[in-house]
């Protein structure tokens, strides 16, 4: 299965709902698109609605850490929400939930911003 990602804006956030595999194959076509969409629509704060991503490995991890040091430099923030157990269980075991603060669903990552859902 491959990598669907869907993209959307909510004032100064990027929504990011990504359903399906995160791996070495997908990764570089993420990253790509990301430089596109972040620089189209001006944004400062990303959320990552990882709900229906059913598997990521080492380089989805990579490419998800670089990405947040790029909205860090952006002097943005990073909230990942409604991670699939599996995901989750790679978050904790990578130790990226100590960096990138996680929030239940999508409603309270943009309260988190402030911004109203």
């Amino acid at each position: 299965m491959s990598l669907l990602v869907d993209w959307n804006t909510k004032e100064k956030v990027l929504l990011v709902r990504m359903s399906g595999e995160l791996d070495h194959h997908e990764a570089e076509m993420f990253k790509n698109e990301w430089k596109t969409k972040i620089n189209e629509k001006q944004v400062k704060h990303v959320i990552l609605n990882l709900e229906q991503l059913t598997f990521m490995d080492s380089s989805g991890l990579g490419v998800i850490l670089g990405r947040y040091k790029e909205v860090k430099q952006l002097g943005g923030e990073m909230v990942v929400c409604s991670i699939s157990p599996a995901v989750k269980r790679l978050f904790e075991l990578s130790g990226l939930f100590k960096i990138i603060r996680f929030e239940e669903n999508e409603a309270f990552a943009l309260q988190s911003l402030g911004v109203a859902s």
